[in-house]
């Protein structure tokens, strides 16, 4: 069969002088009808630049085609040279036969336009629909990627909706004229492993009803295992090996697929969990935090006057410990509360309960020295106009110490600890690559001598042998200078490859803790066995995800209200579950 999409020999290039500046260097690989490709690699690979190149959207982020040729057969059988195509027939083919779903929905949709305005475009702009025949076919759109209440939710705003709602919401706009071709460029990066699994489930059934093409890019090769037909695998612009997605887990050639079939954390269902973990040496006493019945709550507020009408309860009697030298993981999804209890420790948001650090007696709100945060993004947390020197030197001084030979010293040895040379001290931010950006956040971190580090979310930004690396570091710097890590994430792998304990948090209150292989090998509470099963694995490929349409319960309570006593039921010497209600 003459395949729908036929990629020979393609060469893209950047700047002034593109030919210098070759990111996609003779790329070629055929796509038949029906057929789904994964293009993986590592940041820089050129495999987004590849996917923005068959629909001719690099030509808009600076980027120009020098060589080689798309050929995508028609509807009618004729074959288009995509590289050749002029504006008017690139403007016909998007959306209408290729569409696209790009990784970060809130950058893509525009946040002064409703949903529904937003989906009717495309009915508008391909198929002349207008008026209430344009509004109920963008309403048919959003319920065919099954978000409730598609009628009312047709009124929202992009901030109206939670990160898994937005990327449906970019999956029925792509979908909206059946495109024939459909390019998803990391279009589950940015979510929970549950929404995840709900968006993988969502396209291979829409790929099923629908008989459509897909090209998956990611850098997450588990996640395509279930997926894909056929895999190309890029690096430093090249196609440095493709062939059947089978072939290429079990049997890949080029060095470059089997290191990055080795860095990818392979989730074990609690086989692979750390056995170093301190707590059965150390009395309950010394632990480097306690955490008492944690509540942060924030106001909702209605009518003329603006009166509080209740509360979002977003985190709701929250307790645990955490010794030195240990690392309790925090996992649940996006709004569940995880990061809201990092920072109510931190004294970043109002809370009531109290905490304990070390020796030291603190009420919740209150900031304390001894904890420190290592963010998700490393280049949103260092400014761009300071160098190293001065930014290692901030926590002091803010502090109230003053930067000195010896604080100077300190410096170079904490570069050197997280493997920076000592000239990093005259650099800025923007001359390191993401994963030393992220070890800079590190050794910053450590420059007060905290005794509990909080990482939210601070390798799920990295690519995957960067965040080996760096998951390497955190636990060299655990064991020679005995900190806690309170390590918030939503990647599983990782968490089983780090975590001594996990909690499980789930609207705003934790549904499960305990010894991180006993909670992941045995699962007890109905949310903890849902968010395992949602984790994706090469060794899972044969399993199919399920559609759940069930909601996260609202988290708004009327003024007053005050939730029961939590009931918990034992399963070992370190794991408990909170009771349904």
């Amino acid at each position: 069969m003459n395949p729908l999409l036929s990629v020979s020999g393609l060469r893209v290039g950047f700047g002034r002088n593109p030919e210098a500046n070759e990111v996609v260097r003779g790329v070629s690989f055929d796509l038949a009808a029906g057929e789904t490709l994964a293009i993986v690699g590592e940041s820089g690979s050129g495999k987004s630049v590849t996917a923005l190149s068959i629909n001719r959207l690099v030509d808009f982020g600076g980027g120009r085609i020098l060589g080689g040729s798309i050929k995508l057969r028609r509807a009618e059988d004729s074959v288009l040279d995509l590289t050749t195509a002029t504006e008017r027939q690139l403007t016909r083919i998007r959306g209408a036969e290729i569409g696209m779903i790009f990784q970060e929905p809130m950058t893509s949709l525009n946040p002064v336009l409703t949903i529904g305005t937003q989906i009717e475009e495309s009915f508008r702009l391909h198929r002349g629909l207008t008026g209430r025949r344009a509004t109920a076919a963008a309403r048919d759109a959003l319920e065919r990627v099954r978000i409730p209440d598609a009628a009312r939710r047709l009124n929202y705003y992009p901030n109206q909706l939670s990160g898994g709602m937005l990327q449906r919401v970019m999956i029925a706009t792509a979908l909206a004229c059946s495109p024939r071709l459909l390019i998803a460029d990391e279009p589950t990066t940015a979510l929970d492993v549950t929404v995840q699994a709900q968006i993988m489930a969502l396209l291979a059934e829409l790929k099923q009803e629908t008989g459509m093409s897909m090209i998956f890019i990611t850098h997450d090769i588990g996640l395509v295992a279930g997926i894909a037909d056929k895999v190309v695998v890029m690096q430093n612009g090249q196609a440095v090996e493709q062939g059947e997605l089978s072939q290429i887990l079990d049997h890949p050639q080029h060095p470059y697929t089997q290191h990055l079939l080795h860095a990818v954390p392979h989730f074990a269902s609690g086989r692979s969990t750390r056995s170093d973990g301190p707590r059965g040496n150390m009395e309950p006493a010394a632990a480097a935090l306690k955490v008492q019945d944690l509540m942060v709550r924030f106001p909702v507020t209605g009518g003329f006057f603006g009166r509080a009408t209740g509360a979002v309860h977003a985190v709701e009697g929250v307790d645990f410990d955490l010794m030195p030298g240990e690392t309790l993981a925090i996992v649940g999804e996006s709004g569940s509360g995880k990061s809201t209890t990092a920072r109510a420790i931190l004294g970043l948001v109002r809370s009531r309960g109290s905490f304990t650090i070390g020796v030291r007696q603190a009420d919740a709100g209150q900031s304390a020295r001894p904890v420190q945060m290592v963010f998700q993004n490393p280049y949103s947390s260092l400014n761009p106009r300071l160098t190293v020197e001065s930014l290692l030197a901030e926590p002091v001084i803010a502090t109230g110490g003053r930067v000195n030979a010896q604080t100077r010293a300190k410096m170079v040895a904490l570069l050197d600890r997280v493997s920076l040379p000592e000239n990093s001290l005259e650099r800025y931010p923007h001359e390191f690559s993401g994963g030393q950006r992220q070890r800079l956040c590190i050794a910053r971190a450590l420059m007060l001598n905290p005794s509990v580090v909080v990482l939210d979310e601070a390798v799920s930004a990295l690519d995957v042998s960067v965040q080996a690396k760096v998951l390497e570091l955190l636990v060299d710097l655990q064991r020679d200078y005995g900190l806690a890590y309170l390590f918030i994430s939503h990647d599983m792998a990782v968490v089983e490859r780090i975590a001594h304990r996990i909690a499980v948090i789930y609207a705003g209150q934790i549904v499960e803790i305990g010894d991180a292989k006993s909670v992941l090998s045995a699962p007890q509470h109905p949310y903890t066995k849902r968010l395992i099963a949602a984790v994706p694995s090469i060794d899972r490929r044969h399993e199919h995800y399920e559609l759940d349409t069930r909601q996260v319960p609202s988290l708004v309570r009327p003024l007053g209200f005050e939730p029961g006593r939590a009931e918990w039921t034992q399963f070992g010497p370190d794991h408990r579950a909170r009771a349904e209600t």
